[in-house]
């Protein structure tokens, strides 16, 4: 009987072997018949899932010649579990060098993670490779480093042009900025905000992130270990603006993105910002929107609403609630900003009605947090030796046709143990779904990046009715408030509507064209035919930090986690481009939807 470490080992031999001699179809019989292979640039140059033998014959027929891999070897010793194998190794290509992971039924692969890591003559400056910071000895009219960082954020914009422009300046831009200066890349980062942080510091009172600590470090700087575990906004915002000064960021306050134009010939973008009320002209060769996994805010045009005679705004303009203590307040919408805004109305003595217009998937802070994520983000994981890394890499190795399927026994668990908070939320009539097919909040969140709420506190309130429930379809909004299908009438002196956003490429509207906007497609989502996420299915986030169909465009957003993790490989791919290494990308994603 063979040990783990002699499969995966004689798995990896043959596997190797296999791409030695370029035969896919022999490399592709070394794949379960259901089997997926995930790869994040290493092979692609982009971030692709193919799945069964045939697409992975036919990516390897397209990408051996260009890649070339060699040197794979076990990193470690493999375990077992359930009749599964599960392995580490490392790889190179020709341009880079790699960290794989695989899953065995047996003797073949059920999933396979290929990942660049970093390219070959191109590393970070870092470790014993790490810059002196000064040059001894005597010089006349020596420059010391404030003189020398001061004299390249005055030349970068003006009389040196940025390879890399990034509109946004929350934690994605920030992350992908400190990782494109690890790679020395030229970047500039274009924030409307008067400071670093403030996308946090300008949101209502009580904000807090619903993630833990360990889930959302950034790179390189992890949070302090006695960083609280849930981060309230406005520490956040001063991390955030720290961050940017160490990592010594090229980062523009108080600008505006007002256009952006693609010219193919020179393979370049005419930016036009306002920076401090002043134009500058940008002609970088890389544009990324990094605005956030959300798009636009999505505001309803309800008839009425022009008439209303109190207060209305979307739930990303909600200052707080200070001001409403004893006023009727209505919250339409019943996903997490929907539930944090009614709590803060409450706390702040207003009387709050949530209007739910479709069913919500709840689950507890404290359950979510012990059963889903602290096994790969926690105190008790790293105790084990899952570190952040380990913990993105071991996520990132479930491709999504399977991750569903993982899920769904960890909610089964969440549904058990609080079976009481269920009933009681039922009770007061919520509508409460557990995802179309039972798998829970986060397939919820990369399928449509909505339908959910973490609680905090807020149920408590509507299980006791402190805040009031109201379902139906809004007919009007009245000068006094809102009118249903049915015939009843709401009365309201504020409403805020927490009705969600669009897609990202909406932005991509606003700033560039309607026509690059479509040209790109939708970002987000899967296509798994569910709710809000119509198929064909894709197989990796739509657009999401990989080559879209406009050359030069890029999208970066998602949760802390997902800035981290995958600012590496879009700054790997951005690298590649600026140093002229060939990056020939297969399977660009066709597109199937606009918006």
């Amino acid at each position: 009987m063979s040990t783990p470490t002699e499969r995966a080992s004689n798995w990896l031999s043959a596997f190797a072997s296999a791409l030695a001699r370029n035969d896919a179809a022999g490399a592709a019989a070394l794949f379960d018949t259901e089997s997926h292979w995930r790869d994040l640039v290493a092979f692609s140059w982009n971030l692709k899932t193919v799945d069964g033998r045939d697409a992975i014959a036919a990516m390897l027929k397209g990408t051996l010649d260009s890649t070339k891999p060699t040197n794979w070897k076990l990193d470690g010793e493999a375990s077992e579990k359930d009749g599964i194998t599960d392995a580490w190794f490392t790889f190179e290509t020709v341009t880079a060098r790699g960290r794989g992971h695989v899953r065995l039924k047996g003797d073949k692969a059920w999933t396979l993670l290929t990942t660049a890591q970093e390219l070959k003559g191109f590393e970070e400056k870092k470790g014993r490779n790490r810059w002196r910071g000064t040059e001894h000895g005597v010089h006349k009219v020596r420059k010391n480093w404030l003189e020398l960082k001061t004299e390249e954020e005055a030349a970068l914009g003006y009389s040196k042009q940025p390879y890399v422009l990034i509109i946004g300046g929350g934690q994605g831009g920030i992350a992908l900025g400190a990782r494109l200066k690890r790679l020395g890349v030229p970047t500039i980062i274009v924030e409307k905000n008067e400071r670093p942080g403030d996308s946090w510091r300008k949101r209502y009172k009580s904000l807090c992130l619903h993630d833990p600590v360990w889930y959302d470090h950034l790179p390189y700087l992890p949070f302090p270990d006695d960083w609280p575990v849930f981060s309230p906004k406005d520490k956040i915002g001063d991390w955030l603006e720290s961050y940017v000064k160490i990592m010594e960021l090229n980062y523009w306050t108080k600008s505006a993105c007002k256009s952006a134009q693609y010219d193919p010939a020179k393979k370049e973008w005419t930016v036009e910002v306002l920076r401090d009320g002043k134009p500058v002209t940008l002609r970088p060769k890389q544009l990324v929107l990094a605005t956030g996994q959300a798009g636009v805010p999505n505001m309803p045009d309800y008839p009425g609403m022009k008439d209303f005679k109190g207060t209305q705004r979307h739930s990303s303009q909600h200052p707080g609630g200070e001001d409403y203590t004893g006023r009727k307040c209505v919250v339409v919408g019943s996903n997490n900003s929907a539930h944090d805004i009614a709590a803060d109305l409450w706390e702040n003595g207003a009387d709050v009605t949530m209007v739910q217009r479709s069913s919500t998937h709840v689950s507890r802070s404290e359950s979510l947090m012990e059963v889903t994520t602290y096994p790969l983000w926690g105190e008790e994981a790293l105790e084990k030796g899952i570190t952040t890394e380990k913990a993105d890499l071991i996520a990132a190795s479930i491709p999504y046709k399977l991750l569903g399927e993982f899920q769904k026994p960890l909610y089964a668990e969440i549904k058990r143990r609080d079976a009481d908070f269920y009933e009681r939320l039922k009770k007061a009539g919520f509508m409460l779904d557990f995802g179309d097919d039972e798998s829970g909040l986060f397939m919820k969140y990369v399928r449509r990046g909505s339908g959910y709420y973490i609680d905090v506190g807020a149920s408590e309130l509507i299980c006791n009715g402190s805040i009031k429930l109201k379902q139906g379809k809004i007919e009007r909004i009245t000068p006094a408030g809102l009118k249903f299908a049915d015939g009843s009438e709401l009365p309201a002196d504020l409403i805020v509507y927490a009705t969600g956003y669009g897609s990202m490429n909406g932005w991509a509207a606003q700033l560039i064209s309607k026509e690059v906007a479509d040209k790109v497609g939708k970002c987000w989502g899967l296509g798994s035919d569910t709710t809000k996420d119509p198929g064909p299915w894709e197989g990796e986030l739509r657009n999401m930090w990989k080559p879209t169909q406009q050359e030069g465009l890029w999208f970066h957003g998602g949760n802390l986690h997902q800035s981290r993790h995958y600012s590496q490989f879009l700054s790997l791919q951005l690298k590649a481009r600026m140093e002229g290494l060939p990056t020939p990308v297969y399977g660009l994603q066709p597109v199937h939807h606009l918006s």
